[in-house]
């Protein structure tokens, strides 16, 4: 970590610490001086009152000055605190943070979302909050930060994880009968564990495979192992590969820094056995967008993998309203849903029906279509789901017995 780097702990730690101390320090003073007038001026001893009446322009002076600089040292410290905690590192990662009763989710650069916030130890993370319903809190205590995050507004926050561990994530703000569940954690890893994390499944994999289908790429490269103008993709990552350098042949390993060579440099090294016909991408592929073919290339250049309807369930936030096991939450038990015959009402008219995968799709797109009787209809619409994640829910609710 850069020595430099002032962490938002260590910009609010000594502002607290100075505020205790000067409490403290006027708390003891100003008792100490009651029990001595308490004692020296008791009745008993002076039972007759006396008038002294008189100035001290020094008294005057102190009690004035004093007060006067302490105010202004709390406003200094907490200014310069504010300053750090409101100006961002410039290397520092990205991550939208997603509120929505009641659930947190994240979202990287690459497009990877999790239901935690994953971030490398030392390294300065920005937090853009963005709030699809109502007001929400985003509050860390280990790292000192806490703000509201405002439905329409733009903001953020940043911290340093400075050592590797699990830090509690809340809702610092009530935003309904969910709130207390609205709970996740900060899980600080180390840098080059947190790159493979990013790396893994989901969001760049897919992403890669894109930008791969926009440019064209996959009419001349294969994902399933047959021959085209260019070499496959799948499974190529990691392994010996023959290619022609300035017409000599040498092997190869299928790494980070050759496919981004063969992007932007293709007749570089042409794999030997294919002709040096592909264009560059110089200039026409952004940073990030090269990083995602590296990355669903790294994953076996293969389809993205089918949604995960138990993990859709706890990222979206369906587990803080519904629970598995039968019991009573903000929204109905997922056991034993399916194919049950549920009391709806629908335009105030109350009707029974099946829970069906028609029935749950209904309820995941358009759940103020049919509110289950005795439930309050607070769940938000989920319009960022794709059907193939819907198609997965219902999957997952259907396994709930």
């Amino acid at each position: 970590m850069n020595p430099l780097l002032i962490t938002t702990t260590q910009a609010v730690d000594p502002v607290f610490k100075f505020i205790i101390g000067v409490s403290l320090v006027l708390l003891l003073g100003i008792t100490a001086t009651m029990v001595a007038f308490v004692i020296r001026y008791r009745r008993s001893r002076a039972p007759q009152p006396t008038s002294r009446c008189g100035g001290n322009i020094w008294l005057e002076i102190v009690w004035t000055a004093v007060p006067t600089a302490l105010v202004l040292a709390m406003f200094y410290y907490g200014w310069s605190g504010y300053l750090s905690l409101r100006n961002v590192p410039k290397d520092a990662l990205a991550v939208t943070a997603t509120a929505r009763q009641w659930s947190w989710s994240f979202t990287y650069a690459n497009g990877k979302t999790s239901a935690k916030l994953y971030v490398p130890v030392g390294k300065p993370v920005l937090v853009n909050l963005v709030s699809l319903d109502v007001l929400h809190g985003f509050y860390i205590p280990a790292f000192r930060v806490k703000h509201d995050v405002v439905p329409g507004m733009k903001n953020h926050v940043w911290f340093v994880a400075t050592k590797p561990g699990s830090y509690d994530l809340f809702c610092s703000v009530y935003c309904g009968v969910g709130h207390s569940a609205m709970i996740t954690s900060v899980e600080a890893i180390p840098p080059a564990e947190f790159a493979a994390w990013l790396q893994q499944g989901g969001g760049a994999e897919h992403a890669g495979k894109e930008i791969l289908e926009k440019h064209g790429c996959l009419g001349c490269h294969s994902l399933d192992g047959t021959r085209k103008v260019g070499p496959t993709f799948k499974g190529i990552w990691g392994q010996p590969v023959t290619v022609l350098t300035d017409g000599k042949e040498r092997t190869i390993t299928v790494d980070e820094a050759y496919l981004r060579r063969s992007i932007l440099e293709p007749n570089a090294d042409v794999v030997k056995g294919f002709q040096p016909v592909m264009p560059t991408f110089a200039g026409v592929l952004k940073d990030d967008e090269i990083a995602a073919i590296i990355g669903f290339i790294r994953s076996g250049g293969a389809e993205a993998p089918k949604p995960d309807g138990a993990r859709l369930a706890k990222e979206k936030g369906c587990l803080a309203c519904h629970s598995l096991d039968g019991s009573r939450g903000v929204g109905p038990t997922f056991k034993g849903l399916y194919h049950s015959r549920v009391a709806v009402w629908q335009n105030g008219t109350r009707l029974t029906v099946v829970a069906d995968d028609d029935y749950l799709r209904e309820s995941i797109r358009r759940p103020a279509a049919k509110i289950v009787a005795g439930f309050q209809p607070v769940m938000p619409t989920f319009p960022d789901l794709k059907d193939e994640e819907v198609e997965a829910l219902v999957e997952f609710v259907e396994a709930i017995k």
